[in-house]
């Protein structure tokens, strides 16, 4: 009788795993993001490392990008929300709802019309004008499946809001301060006037503690705008069945100030929090910024970036001249 000899596959993967040669360009990324978690990097030279090398060393696990700075923003956001107190935030939630409301209606109306000008494709266009009018990305990510976007618009819109996300990091704050902008000034002028939540953060946290916690709450108001522009969407673009995702994160957000002012235990140790909701953001821009390789900076096109820049120097140009005129 024959013997029958059984091979196990364990052993062959194990080995297969443990004699896997990491690449030069892996090692690279790694440290980048240890780099990132240490108190020795700022968001702005975060954002510039990640754009390097997306540039000239590639992103070694581009396909897990987007989502990963899409939970680790959410993640760090809520983290923040543990260093601010109920009453300050809502003082700042108070000042900046008329600022909010004209600037959303008005940047997606002045969008609308450059994208018929410019003869820029229609879902293309309002994707730029409602990630430059809500909150980046995140709108741009709610708003997609609900007009039923191609892949092709998204990424044009992306594209788009992100370069001049990475333009508004190292800009504002020199801006803020040869104006002499008081910290909430430049709270609510960054929270207005720059696209993504991470670069809302990134640039608030350089210029104060209270620039942080007027941008951040007024950013985060502005994003629940996503909702109402959502639902104006579906009869836009007369689109049914399409799904609106809600910003659940915001929610946490408040509960987290909630506890921060109202739990003396939890405010012992909201530092910590705070610091690794830092931390977080940092990462988040260095992320944001591998993202940005040659092909997506290429396939953004001339037209909708020249949609893009109009629409944000318009916003920046007005939003500035209404916090510096209203706002103390």
């Amino acid at each position: 009788m024959e013997e029958t000899t059984v091979i196990s596959t364990k052993p062959k993967k194990e080995k297969r795993l443990l004699d896997r040669s990491i690449t030069t360009r892996e090692v690279i990324f790694l440290l980048a993001v240890v780099f990132c978690l240490s108190p020795l990097i700022t968001p702005p030279i975060a954002l510039l490392m990640g754009l390097v090398i997306a540039q000239f060393i590639g992103h070694p696990y581009l396909h897990l990008n987007h989502k990963a700075t899409h939970i680790l923003l959410q993640v760090s956001v809520v983290g923040l929300g543990f260093g601010m107190n109920v009453t300050s935030a809502m003082k700042a939630g108070k000042e900046g709802i008329v600022f909010t409301i004209v600037s959303i209606i008005g940047t997606l109306v002045i969008g609308f019309l450059m994208g018929k000008f410019l003869k820029i494709e229609k879902k293309t266009s309002y994707l730029i004008s409602a990630g430059t009018a809500i909150c980046g990305g995140s709108a741009i990510a709610a708003i997609s499946p609900v007009i039923k976007a191609q892949e092709k618009q998204i990424s044009v819109a992306l594209g788009t809001i992100f370069i001049l996300n990475s333009v508004a990091l190292f800009l504002f704050p020199v801006i803020g301060h040869a104006l002499n902008l008081s910290q909430t000034q430049f709270g609510l002028w960054s929270a207005i006037a720059i696209h993504d939540t991470s670069s809302v953060v990134g640039a608030a946290s350089k210029y104060g503690t209270h620039a942080l916690e007027v941008a951040t709450t007024v950013k985060l108001a502005r994003a629940l705008w996503i909702i109402p522009v959502a639902f104006l969407s579906t009869f836009i673009f007369k689109t049914k069945g399409g799904k609106i995702k809600i910003p659940y994160f915001i929610g946490l957000f408040v509960l987290a100030m909630i506890v921060n002012t109202y739990v003396p235990f939890v405010n012992q140790y909201s530092h910590y929090l705070t610091g690794f909701a830092k931390a977080g953001l940092t990462l988040t821009l260095f992320l944001i910024g591998c993202g940005l390789s040659r092909k997506v900076l290429q396939r953004v096109g001339f037209k909708p970036l020249i949609q893009g820049v109009v629409l944000w120097v318009i916003i920046s140009a007005t939003a500035l001249w209404a916090v510096t005129s209203l706002a103390n």
